[in-house]
């Protein structure tokens, strides 16, 4: 009764397991006896369980979220992909397990710093005040731009983000960082949103901001504010600093890419397909920049009706 009171099957199963091992002279079946467990329960208990349809579909969904991030969504996103396109209930913790079990890891990137190429002309005030949250689309676009790296040295990157859904509704690419580059990302969100009014526009004191041919470009959209953080307050345009950091960490190759070419190919899958379309976003209660856009105006259109 003594050895058959030890703990519960499993427990005694593991205590038949260890002792084989280090009595390998007993016979496992004289150690069944010992234990009071039938030799038929020993081996169906110690038989490993064969994953579960549900269990091997969470794996692939898992894998496939991951493969589509290029490796670099975390548990909290796969958890949400994978809850939204498959309409299940998966936590980031089961995600985070399901992760680990395929060695599926996320990277992480440092930032790099990028020279201004324009002289400064005007700095405005910070009206924005970081109120990161309007109540509809093309009230609040924040600006800015960052460096990519190629074989061939840096290109870099503007942006035109939408804070009501996050969604980046304009962006350019140069192998220079002047006001060409940031008025051809302006030009394409004004264009792209059908030239909306009196939007403010929030960007750092970078001299592609401050200059003229940039002042010139914000005059000719109809209304068009123009905010500006503090200098050297990263966290007054917080938005865009982490929408380039999302990209960074999520998309870029760790070594970069070849050319600009290369470069502009993949900034446009990441921004239009993946960024917009596919990945959750926490600012959006998990929708995707699209998917907050489309409730807004579908609420807003049966509100009218």
């Amino acid at each position: 009764m003594g050895i058959r009171s030890i703990g519960t099957r499993q427990s005694r199963i593991s205590l038949i397991e260890q002792t084989a091992k280090s009595e390998p002279k007993i016979s496992k079946v004289r150690l069944c006896q010992l234990f009071d467990i039938p030799r038929s329960t020993h081996y169906t208990l110690k038989k490993p369980k064969l994953p579960s349809l549900e269990q091997l579909n969470l794996r692939v969904w898992v894998k496939q979220a991951f493969e589509a991030s290029k490796g670099s969504a975390g548990a909290r996103n796969i958890a949400q992909i994978v809850s939204s396109k498959y309409q299940i209930k998966l936590s980031r913790y089961k995600a985070r397990k399901i992760m680990q079990e395929q060695g599926l890891v996320s990277r992480q990137r440092t930032k790099h710093p990028y020279k201004h190429a324009d002289k400064p002309h005007r700095i405005h005030d910070n009206v924005l005040n970081r109120d990161f949250a309007p109540i509809a689309p093309n009230q609040v676009w924040t600006g800015d731009v960052t460096y990519i790296r190629t074989k061939a040295g840096f290109c870099y990157l503007a942006v035109v983000i939408d804070l009501f859904s996050r969604n980046i509704v304009g962006f350019a690419m140069s192998d220079s960082p002047d006001s060409r580059l940031t008025v051809e990302a302006l030009k394409m969100a004004y264009t792209v949103r059908l030239n909306p009014q009196n939007v403010l526009f929030h960007s750092d004191q970078g001299t592609h901001y401050t200059s003229r041919t940039y002042a010139e470009a914000v005059a000719r959209c109809a209304g068009m504010k123009h905010s500006m953080s503090r200098r050297g307050n990263c966290w007054d345009n917080a938005p865009t600093e982490r929408f380039f950091r999302s990209f960074k960490t999520e998309w870029m190759p760790l070594n970069g890419y070849d050319d600009l070419a290369q470069a502009r190919i993949d900034v446009a899958s990441y921004i239009i397909g993946y960024y917009s379309q596919i990945r959750p976003h926490s600012f959006n209660n998990y929708l995707t920049p699209v998917e907050k856009e489309k409730q807004f105006f579908s609420e807003n259109l049966l509100d009218t009706v």
